[in-house]
Formats: C-alpha cells, structure tokens, sequence
C-alpha cells in the first residue's frame, strides 16, 4: 500500500505540495479524477485498498440495499485514507448497479461483459452512487443518488462489435459501459444526473466543499 499523493497534472511539484492539499479522493477512478480535475479542483488521489467483494457479501447477507452497501463502501474508502492524513478532507464514493435484485459487479473479462449485456438488455436497472466526506475519521457529509437507464433490445451482433470497438475499458466500470463515449449506443432511456451516473453526485459534492472552504464561493 503506498502512501503517496500524486497532485493531478502536477507531478513534478507534488513533494512540496502534499502539506498544504485541503482534499484527497479516496479512489483510483479515472472516471471520478476526470470529474474533479476539469471541475477546477485542487486535489491529491489515493486509492483506498479495501475488499468490495467481501464486504458486499456480508452486508447483502445482513440484509443491506444495494443503496446502502454504495454508502458504506464509499465511507471506508474515505475511512481508510483518512487515518494518514490528519486535517484534510477526504472524499470516498462508490457505485452499485442492481437490476431486478441482482447485484452486477465490474465484469471480469469480455465474456463476462458480453454476459451482463445480454442480461440488461430491454431491462431497467438502477445505478446507485454514493459520495461521502471524512476528515481525521470523522464523517462529515455523505449524499445518495439513483439513475434508472434502460437498456434497448440489443442484437447479439451489436453487443459483439461494441465490445470488439472499446475492449477492455469494457472492464472498468459495472455494466460494462461508459455514457461519455459509445456506451449511449446501448441506451433507450436514461434518468437520473449525468455526473452520478459517470461515479460521483458532483454538484452536491462541489457545494460542500465550497462551504468547507475547500474551493471559491
């Protein structure tokens, strides 16, 4: 486990620069960096280690929403990387998609990926997003979000072509698409805020950290 905070986009001065960052995301998403990043914010990232899958199989078998298992995951992630930092705001996010009670995790290959797709497919399924915020292991903020997307009735040889045009950025988030590029293709409809969608309610999440004195008013 490493202890090093990379400052987004400015490699070269992070050294003396970790003292004074006010925020740290707590995840190794590309996703959720981008979002902050062309935000404007000031942050440094630490993906926190923990076991989702452990932990998903325990609280389903206590009986936790999938709802609830986002929210707890997303307060260890900060959890955990709030214990070196002590005064910095930490943020933990998670996402679960469910589809009919069924909880879809990010697929392990492409014959997975293919799987979930055909699983989807002409269904509803939920995207729950969770954002919380600790600071010297205290939680401060956390807030929920619920998208329902619908895929469209996809053709086998579409699922086949859409997985053979992204490959393996298949596997990097749960069902096995990303709204930002040629995942729309799968969808027939879609509400919900775009930004929890893509892994992080930002708005909210901006409007805490501005009355935290993190970014401008």
């Amino acid at each position: 486990m490493t202890n090093e905070i990379e400052k987004d986009g400015q490699m070269a001065e992070e050294s003396n620069q970790r003292a004074s960052m006010p925020v740290i995301l707590a995840s190794g998403s590309s996703s959720r960096r981008s979002l902050l990043t062309n935000a404007g914010l000031q942050f440094g990232v630490e993906a926190a280690h923990v076991d989702e899958d452990e932990i998903k199989l325990a609280l389903k078998a206590e009986g936790a929403s999938a709802a609830q298992t986002a929210e707890t995951l997303a307060e260890l992630k900060a959890q955990r990387v709030s214990r070196r930092y002590p005064g910095v705001l930490v943020i933990g996010a998670d996402q679960m998609l469910e589809c009919n009670g069924v909880w879809f995790d990010k697929p392990g290959d492409l014959d997975h990926a293919a799987a979930h797709l055909v699983a989807l497919r002409e269904k509803d399924h939920s995207l729950l997003s969770a954002v919380c915020v600790v600071r010297d292991g205290v939680r401060l903020w956390h807030h929920n979000e619920v998208a329902t997307l619908t895929m469209r009735n996809l053709s086998d040889d579409f699922i086949r072509d859409y997985l053979a045009q992204v490959g393996e950025n298949a596997l990097t988030s749960v069902g096995a698409y990303q709204l930002e590029g040629r995942g729309i293709q799968l969808f027939a409809r879609i509400k919900g805020d775009y930004f929890s969608i893509l892994g992080l309610p930002l708005l909210p999440l901006l409007d805490f950290l501005r009355g935290h004195g993190a970014i401008a008013k």
